[in-house]
């Protein structure tokens, strides 16, 4: 999969929706630090406003942004491990409910593909829920994704922000990455007394 794609990349910097492949499964993906590309996501995957969505991290230090200060053992945990599993940490901030809606936890993960890091240290963390309306099976390629959530609204360009609201219920862009088999990342809560409860494995 080519995680570069200049499109791919400013359509996602300029607060787009972009279904993807992940390191998992296809998600829909938007920046997390944007709360309207976050809510956009919500609206159009009908998903359930309490369950807040994994966030993708290009790097450990970001979760600074997002007021989550890990410690040392933790910060080795997430980095060391060796298989797709999103970890649940501390996210008090309520400057962030719209992220952690209202459980003050994040989930996030740091994808072992290189190129997927790179893509999001360029486009900063991006939640990215499993590419299907709540209640789904997930789409395993684009033309699921399609069926799911329609052709995209600029067919011709994908998303041209000057020239579409960015409140529009559509997805930007779909990148094709073949078909995917995968499943969701493992989970695990990481407690601040330093233990951890796998949730999904």
């Amino acid at each position: 999969m080519d995680w570069s794609d200049e499109n791919l990349i400013e359509v996602l910097r300029k607060g787009g929706i972009a279904v993807m492949p992940t390191d998992t499964i296809y998600g829909i993906v938007g920046r997390a630090l944007d709360k309207n590309a976050v809510e956009r996501i919500y609206k159009i995957r009908k998903r359930a406003p309490e369950k807040p969505c994994i966030v993708l991290i290009g790097e450990i230090s970001v979760l600074l942004k997002f007021g989550i200060n890990l410690t040392k053992a933790e910060e080795k945990t997430i980095e060391e491990c060796n298989e797709p599993t999103s970890f649940i940490v501390d996210c008090p901030d309520e400057k962030f409910s719209y992220l952690h809606r209202g459980t003050q936890t994040l989930a996030v993960r740091l994808p072992a593909p290189q190129q997927l890091r790179n893509l999001l240290v360029l486009t900063g963390p991006l939640i990215a829920p499993s590419a299907n309306p709540e209640g789904l099976p997930p789409a395993r390629n684009i033309e699921e994704a399609k069926v799911y959530f329609g052709d995209l609204v600029d067919p011709v360009r994908g998303r041209e922000s000057s020239q579409r609201p960015s409140t529009s219920n559509g997805v930007d862009l779909y990148v094709d990455g073949g078909e995917l088999a995968g499943k969701p990342s493992k989970l695990i809560r990481l407690h601040s007394d330093g233990t951890a409860t796998v949730l999904r494995i």
